[in-house]
């Protein structure tokens, strides 16, 4: 089952993962010489990463947004921040189906 909620929640977790990877884990494996947080953190992020672009593509057929979002929005999957603005734009973009909001 398609949840507009279920993608605002990936993608809220993915730019999360994101920022912890290229904000802590990096860090320490390059700084600290601990490179555990990448292994932890690493796995975790990809497998997001690709639940949010699977659910992209879903949200994008489903709405019949424009290619041009969905061009957005996988840009967006790969800048830290980008997930959380995307977020704000498609929820704009599908307002008219309040239930999927809910």
């Amino acid at each position: 089952m398609l949840s507009f909620t279920a993608f605002r929640i990936i993608a809220l977790l993915e730019g999360v993962s994101f920022l912890l990877l290229l904000g802590v884990a990096m860090p320490l494996k390059y700084i600290y010489m601990t490179p555990l947080a990448v292994q932890v953190i690493g796995p975790i992020h990809g497998l997001l990463f690709m639940l949010f672009c699977a659910y992209l593509i879903m949200i994008l057929k489903r709405h019949a947004l424009p290619a041009k979002v969905g061009a957005w929005g996988f840009l967006a999957g790969i800048l830290p921040f980008g997930t959380l603005v995307l977020d704000g734009y498609i929820k704009k973009q599908v307002a008219g189906d309040v239930r999927e909001l809910i």
